[in-house]
Parts: C-alpha cells; structure tokens; sequence
C-alpha cells in the first residue's frame, strides 16, 4: 500500500474522482485531507486548463488535497492516467495532515518540464475546477 496526495481533478467532487472509486483499477481509500509541508506553484495551464503542480518546492502556496492509501493496481492505474513520466512525474512531497497532526510522505503526481512561462501564471493553494478562476478542465472524453 502506498500514500498518494491528489490535489486537482481527481479530488472529491472533480471531473476525475471517479477513476479513484472505480474498483477495476484497484482500490483507493480516503486517508484525509492535507496540506504540502513546502509551498509548490499549483498553477492551470495549457489548452485544456489542467491543474499543475510545478516541481518547484520553495516557492507558490502550500497546496491542499486529499490524501488516499491506494494498493499496487492502483497506483500503477494512476502511473498511467497522469501521463507518468511524461506528462507528469511521480515523486514523493511531505503532506502535513489535518486534523491529525503529523505528516505522511505521500506520492504525488507534479510536472518538472514545462514552458517556463507557466511559472508566471496565477498560483492557487486548493484547485476547484469550478473555482473562481474562470478557467474551466476540458475533460479527458471531450478532447
């Protein structure tokens, strides 16, 4: 089993959640909510307006997701699903959880090539795809 921090489209109530409920990848257990130890640039960008977050620790916000145990099947689904390794890379970041108390090493899925004009985009610290951004996820069954 292994910890995996989502914190854009695949959190509850996103255009991707169900991926995460879907038995036939493998299963996925809601751990809690959390927040990144080290601020990230969580930015949305490109064409499709998807939630990134830049391998860029230092710097943005501290980012807000949820935390899931996920087995093996499951993780390798998501391997997939995000791209891995080419549109993202799977890493390990410290997930400060709440309520709680204390922190989990968690798995998540950031970005470490982009078009360095992506560092200057807007950095949000708890994605919504709703939000008051304005910048609507196209999602994956409509490209």
């Amino acid at each position: 089993m292994a910890h995996v921090f989502v914190y854009g489209t695949l959190k509850t109530g996103q255009p991707n959640h169900k991926v995460l409920l879907d038995g036939a990848h493998g299963r996925a257990a809601l751990r809690g909510r959390g927040r990144t130890v080290q601020p990230y640039p969580l930015v949305i960008a490109g064409e499709h307006n998807i939630p990134r977050l830049l391998n860029l620790p230092g710097r943005g916000n501290r980012v807000a997701g949820e935390i899931y145990t996920v087995d093996e099947q499951m993780l390798h689904f998501l391997d997939e699903f995000e791209g891995c390794p080419d549109m993202y890379q799977r890493t390990l970041v410290t997930i400060a959880v709440e309520g709680a108390g204390g922190t989990l090493q968690c798995f998540v899925y950031s970005t470490a090539t982009y078009p360095p004009e992506w560092v200057h985009l807007p950095y949000h610290d708890d994605y919504d795809s709703q939000g008051k951004h304005g910048l609507r996820y196209n999602p994956r069954e409509n490209r």
